[in-house]
C-alpha cells in the first residue's frame, strides 16, 4: 500500500485539529493544548509509520502497538483512532458525555477500538509499554511498541525506573517519543522542575536519543524513520520531540493556560477560521 503524502498527512492533521477543538468546546470540557501539539506526531504515527492491523485486536500480536501514557490529551487520539477507520467518526460527538465509550481519559471497560490500557494517571506508560515490547521478544513477534510522554510527566519517578528497566533489558523493539513543549498544567516545566539536559540524560540511562520538531510534519517522519532504523540494535529508542502547546492556533500556542480550558463559541469560530476542513466535519 503506497503511504501518504506529506500534502495529505499535513490535510488530515488540519481536520483532526478541527475535530479536537470542537469535540472540547461541545462539553466545556478536556484538553486541548496538548492535543493539537501531537497532532502531526499522531497523525504520522497512524497514517505512515505504524503496521497495524484492522479490525482492532486488542492482543496486538503481528503489528506494532501504540500506547498513550500521557492520556489528558485523548482529544487528539480519539480523532486519530476515528479518521483511520477503529470507529465512526460521528461518534466523536459523543466525547465525555455519560455512557460515552470516549472518556475524558482513555478506558478499557467501554470497549473503544484502539485502546489496549486505560491510561492518564501519569507515569505509567513506559513500564507498560515496556512490558508489551517484551512479551513480543517472548513471542517472537518482529513488530515494535511505541509510547508518548508528556514532558511534564516526566517528574515521576516511575518513568526513569522503566527507563533503567528497558536500557537494562535491552528492551530494543521499543520507541518512546517525549512532547517536550515545555508546559504542564501549573506552568513552564523550567519552573514546576527543570529538565535540564533530558538529551543526556536519556543517553546516561543507556538509550538511543533523537531529537525532532514535532509540529514538522516531514522532520516528525524522518525521526520516526531513523528511530525504527536504530531499533533492534540493543537498545531502546526515544524521540525529544520539540512541540508547541496548541499549535496551530495561534491563541492557543505557548501557554499552559490551555492545558486544560475549553474555547467558548467565540474562540472556537476563531479557531476554526486558521483551520482547514479537509475530510467533512462529523
Amino acid at each position: 500500500m503506497n503511504k501518504p503524502s506529506i500534502e495529505t498527512l499535513e490535510k488530515t492533521a488540519s481536520q483532526v485539529r478541527r475535530d479536537i477543538v470542537r469535540m472540547v468546546h461541545a462539553v466545556n470540557s478536556g484538553h486541548p493544548g496538548g492535543s493539537l501539539g501531537c497532532t502531526d506526531f499522531l497523525t504520522a504515527l497512524y497514517f505512515n509509520i505504524m503496521d497495524i492491523k484492522k479490525p482492532f485486536d486488542p492482543d496486538g500480536r503481528d503489528e506494532d502497538m501504540f500506547f498513550l501514557s500521557n492520556g489528558h490529551i485523548s482529544p487528539v487520539w480519539y480523532s486519530i483512532l476515528a479518521r483511520s477507520g477503529y470507529f465512526p467518526v460521528s461518534e466523536l460527538a459523543t466525547f465525555r458525555k455519560l455512557d460515552s465509550r470516549l472518556q475524558g481519559h482513555p478506558a478499557t471497560e467501554e470497549g473503544l477500538p484502539g485502546i489496549r490500557v486505560a491510561s492518564g494517571s501519569l507515569g505509567q506508560g513506559l513500564s507498560v509499554a515496556c512490558g508489551a515490547a517484551q512479551a513480543k521478544k517472548l513471542n517472537k513477534d518482529d513488530k515494535r511498541v511505541y509510547v508518548l510522554m508528556g514532558d511534564g510527566e516526566l517528574d515521576e519517578g516511575q518513568v526513569w525506573e522503566a527507563a533503567m528497566y528497558a536500557a537494562h533489558h535491552k528492551i530494543d523493539n521499543l520507541i518512546a517519543t517525549v512532547d517536550y513543549n515545555g508546559q504542564q498544567i501549573d506552568g513552564p516545566t523550567s519552573d514546576v522542575m527543570d529538565l535540564k539536559d533530558l538529551k543526556a540524560k536519556w543517553q546516561a540511562f543507556g538509550w538511543d536519543v533523537i531529537e525532532s520538531d514535532g509540529n514538522d510534519m516531514k522532520s516528525v517522519i524522518n525521526a520516526m524513520s531513523l528511530a525504527k532504523s536504530l531499533s533492534g540494535k540493543g537498545k531502546p529508542v526515544v524521540n525529544l520531540m520539540k512541540t508547541e502547546m496548541g499549535a496551530g492556533v495561534d491563541f492557543m500556542m505557548g501557554s499552559h493556560k490551555w492545558h486544560g480550558v475549553a474555547p467558548n463559541d467565540e474562540q472556537l469560530a476563531t479557531a476554526l477560521a486558521q483551520l482547514e476542513e479537509t475530510l467533512g466535519d462529523y
